[in-house]
């Protein structure tokens, strides 16, 4: 997680704690609480949020109108998500609650992302 910072970070954890309680569930856990596919699947999402055009005023995924994530592995955190997210609330709740707060943000349309860039580039 060294190429993630501030809120990029803060978003890649919260992910990781959700996956840790799904897989702590659904899967045969290594000794660093992951199993392989999710341990891969947390690589594939840190690789994705590195990436991210909107950098650290980026939105949840869920608001965002810019798909990062292959159709497989989107599905995958959609699960981890779906089961997760409730228990969240008693395992890490201070991270469920600022990833309910990152939901308020509203994202910037791709076009006026653009905009932005190529006015720098000016």
């Amino acid at each position: 997680m060294d190429s993630l910072t501030g809120r990029l970070k803060r978003e890649h954890q919260t992910l990781v704690c959700m996956t840790a309680i799904y897989c702590e569930h659904h899967h045969q856990q290594d000794s660093d609480g992951l199993c392989t596919a999710c341990a891969g699947l947390m690589r594939y999402s840190q690789t994705r949020l590195a990436k991210c055009p909107y950098g650290q005023s980026k939105p949840t995924c869920t608001n965002c109108p810019i798909h990062c994530y292959k159709q497989q592995q989107r599905e995958q955190v959609r699960q981890v998500m779906r089961y997760a997210g409730p228990r969240m609330t008693w395992r890490h709740p201070w991270r469920a609650f600022g990833h309910l707060f990152d939901k308020l943000r509203l994202a910037a349309s791709p076009m006026e992302l653009r905009r932005a860039r190529l006015g720098k580039r000016r």
